[in-house]
């Protein structure tokens, strides 16, 4: 499910027990697959040591909670959101980045430490509609999570890697939202996610194959689009 709450139950009682229901059920009918939540990352009470690394106090009651609800054995690994600008839209652009610095750190080493599974960022952007929004400005905050993710990774930590919303091609624009764009037309971030691609894939690439998938990522990076 995508971003799960149930503010109606803050103590996150009832989302915990749907996910027990829902992620056991989908086990039982595929056992070889991942499975995860779809969570934002925020954490509830139950996490009481964890909630001033929340972007506010309204996500303290949203019902769900980072850690409890992905220590469900039927749950394989961690999602998380990262959103400083929607989540946080009175601070100045250096800051979001400090926030966003903080969110993802804290949750790598949750992943390590107390969840013991892998964290994967499934979501993360920053809106057109931002205040003074400069392609520059959207490539350094992904530059900034691509570092992490790859910090983290390289060191065998908890970060597996990094989806992003949204990217969309040529006629599908009236589908998407402020944070979508079209990667081949915004050539500057999507070598960004090229670059990024290619170095977590040579982490865990054999010797065998680590030269070949260097020659296809380095025309990839001639050619600009794969």
């Amino acid at each position: 499910m995508n971003e799960p709450r149930c503010p109606s139950d803050p103590s996150g009682d009832t989302l915990q027990h749907w996910i027990k229901q829902m992620s056991s059920y989908v086990k039982a009918l595929d056992s070889k697959h991942l499975v995860t939540i779809g969570l934002e990352g925020f954490y509830g009470t139950w996490s009481s040591d964890r909630l001033n690394v929340n972007p506010g106090h309204w996500a303290d009651s949203l019902g769900s909670d980072f850690l409890r609800n992905h220590q469900i054995s039927s749950v394989d690994f961690a999602s998380v959101h990262v959103y400083p600008d929607n989540w946080t839209p009175d601070l100045n652009f250096e800051d979001m980045l400090k926030e966003l610095l903080d969110w993802v750190s804290v949750h790598i080493q949750d992943g390590a430490q107390r969840l013991d599974k892998p964290v994967l960022f499934t979501e993360f952007g920053l809106s057109a509609s931002s205040k003074g929004f400069e392609e520059k400005s959207r490539n350094l905050l992904f530059k900034t999570m691509y570092e992490e993710i790859y910090g983290s990774a390289k060191s065998v930590g908890a970060a597996a890697g990094s989806m992003v919303w949204q990217l969309v091609v040529d006629g599908l624009e009236e589908f998407s939202d402020t944070y979508a764009f079209i990667p081949w037309k915004e050539r500057s971030t999507y070598k960004l996610m090229v670059i990024q691609s290619c170095r977590l894939k040579a982490l865990f690439d054999t010797t065998a194959t680590r030269k070949s998938r260097s020659i296809q990522c380095g025309k990839m990076m001639v050619d600009g689009i794969p």
